[in-house]
């Protein structure tokens, strides 16, 4: 595992990224396939290839490391919503690269959910939980579609951005619990024809 994340986070210059970042991403990986109740900062600090003792000096606690781990993934999510606006000029080319991203990850999801739907339903079940960003999984995305929505003339635009993230995650649910990707590229197909009405 600890390649993988190691070539996923090189830079430019092909250097081997900080003991931070390989923490948070080896804590990512784990929490979406295992989730937050089983890792073990034992677990993240094997996975980064970081001596379990060098993580206190990052993160105090696992709720330091979960915390940052969401963070990293709103900031994912914030590059990969812009990168979409960079690269099509229309809304509704917009939205619908936003259910490719989705369609494109089946695979993954139908064994481990959407990491991002998992962990906020993994975490918000916790009778003691720290004041997680949670929410911001959901709202950045919803927020974004809400801007394609309006840009279309929609008045009902934050209730469509609902509707179309709620389809992705159900769905994404649905994919993991059968194990079957197909669900989300059908899914996907159906989303693409229900913009195309706009």
């Amino acid at each position: 595992m600890t390649n993988s994340l190691e070539r996923s986070l090189a830079g430019a210059a092909g250097q081997r990224p900080g003991k931070r970042q390989r923490l948070i991403a080896a804590a990512s990986q784990l929490l979406h396939q295992q989730g937050a109740e089983r890792t073990t900062l034992a677990d993240i600090a094997e996975a980064a290839d970081v001596p379990v003792g060098n993580v206190y000096y990052y993160f105090k606690t696992k709720d330091d490391i979960v915390a940052a781990v969401i963070e990293a993934h709103v900031q994912r999510a914030k590059t990969a919503l812009a990168s979409i606006d960079s690269s099509h000029r229309s809304p509704k080319s917009r939205l619908k690269a936003l259910v490719g991203e989705y369609a494109g990850q089946s695979e993954v999801i139908a064994l481990y959910g959407c990491p991002h739907g998992s962990l906020c339903s993994e975490l918000d079940k916790r009778s003691a939980r720290p004041d997680f960003a949670l929410a911001e999984l959901m709202r950045v995305p919803i927020g974004w579609a809400e801007d394609q929505f309006r840009a279309l003339g929609r008045r009902d635009a934050h209730d469509l951005a609902v509707s179309l993230i709620s389809a992705y995650e159900g769905s994404a649910l649905l994919a993991n619990t059968f194990r079957d990707p197909g669900i989300l590229v059908r899914e996907a197909r159906r989303l693409n024809r229900w913009i195309d009405t706009f």
